[in-house]
């Protein structure tokens, strides 16, 4: 019995944080993950930075968002931004706070 619909390819997401968006409709996501070190077994962290499509610039320095693998974009995006996940607290300092003759 031969299936009728074509099997959608499931891709890739990674959960990540935001450390730059110096760029235009481009965020740069770095993803940690925490793996046993091959020899001595001991866990160590690994983090790995993507670039990401974010088209409207929704996401801020610090959000905690989730990338989903697209097409390439350009020559370093390969990713594009799905949600945030967790806004990073922004804090707004007063003029009176800083010094600054108003």
């Amino acid at each position: 019995m031969a299936e009728t619909e074509p099997k959608k390819a499931l891709k890739n997401e990674k959960v990540g944080e935001v450390v730059s968006t110096k760029m235009q409709k481009t965020i740069v996501v770095e993803v940690s993950r925490r793996v046993p070190h091959p020899l001595y077994k001991r866990i160590i962290g690994k983090r790995k930075k993507f670039y990401a499509h974010d088209e409207e610039g929704r996401a801020n320095l610090g959000d905690v968002v989730r990338i989903i693998e697209c097409r390439p974009l350009s020559k370093l995006k390969r990713w594009r931004l799905a949600d945030i996940m967790r806004r990073a607290p922004q804090v707004g300092a007063q003029p009176k706070d800083l010094d600054v003759k108003v």
